[in-house]
């Protein structure tokens, strides 16, 4: 069967032989919502993953520096997280989470960034039977390969301002500057284009169809290739739902700037825009 690189479906999930299912559901807010209700009822053989304590490394870097609400771990580390729960080479991995696909798509990014193609998303809500049981893990000697995605650090961002193309993942009030409920200034990076990444799913809770996405981010992209579009959000995490939306379209991959927002506007020597 051939791998599943973006979305599969329900139906598609329980095709599959043997799948790592990892559940990434979070709240901002309430951070131990997503626990909550994976300690309720989960898919059955789905192991759960906590955005800040799983997937997230250390807030400030050696020199002192902040580097956003939710940096990437050291890739080692990253790595050794994945071993634990069962990861081989060619092992499909399913992420799913309940908001949506945020969380469940940065854990596709991660693990793109591992080197292991074969992780998609869910693409809208589990229809099936429901489990409080935790499966047992069984630890693999997996390591990790040459990456499959690109990022950008502040430095380099900074360098690149007004010869880029930068799509912000953030909601329209927080990226127009109206109002800030996490970071510490208001607004967005100068020459950004908004793109909330609610808009890639219809009414139903699902993706959007990929010509229909094409559609709409192609407007976006021109004149720059795709892949090197940089995405960013409020901390690097939403800003995966829009690299998968432009996956899952044809479009190929764009740069993820992990950092994103709550690391650029904690300097306030940064250029910020509003409006």
């Amino acid at each position: 069967m051939k791998p599943f690189t973006t979305l599969l479906s329900a139906t598609e999930l329980r095709t599959l032989r043997d799948p790592l299912i990892i559940e990434c559901s979070f709240d901002l807010v309430d951070t131990d919502a997503g626990e909550r209700a994976y300690a309720a009822g989960h898919i059955p053989g789905a192991f759960y993953l906590h955005l800040d304590r799983d997937l997230c490394g250390a807030k400030t870097a050696a020199d002192g520096a902040f580097r956003g609400r939710h940096p990437l771990p050291e890739r080692a580390d990253f790595a050794a997280l994945m071993r634990s729960l069962g990861l081989v080479a060619d092992r499909q991995v399913v992420a799913y989470d309940r908001q949506g696909g945020p969380y469940a798509a940065h854990l596709w990014w991660m693990l793109r960034w591992l080197g292991h193609a074969q992780v998609a998303v869910l693409d809208g809500a589990w229809d099936g039977d429901m489990t409080a049981e935790v499966p047992p893990a069984v630890p693999t000697d997996w390591q990790p390969g040459q990456s499959l995605v690109g990022q950008i650090s502040t430095a380099e961002l900074l360098k690149k301002l007004g010869n880029i193309r930068l799509i912000d993942a953030r909601a329209g009030e927080r990226f127009r500057g109206e109002v800030e409920p996490l970071d510490k200034a208001a607004g967005h990076i100068p020459g950004a284009s908004n793109r909330f990444f609610k808009d890639n799913l219809g009414a139903e809770g699902r993706f959007k169809p990929a010509a229909q996405l094409h559609a709409e981010f192609q407007p976006l992209l021109a004149p720059f290739a795709a892949d090197s579009v940089i995405h960013q959000c409020g901390s690097g995490v939403t800003a995966c739902h829009n690299l998968l939306a432009m996956a899952h379209a044809g479009l190929g991959d764009g740069l993820l700037y992990p950092g994103s927002w709550s690391e650029w506007s904690s300097d306030p020597a940064r250029p910020i825009a509003q409006g």
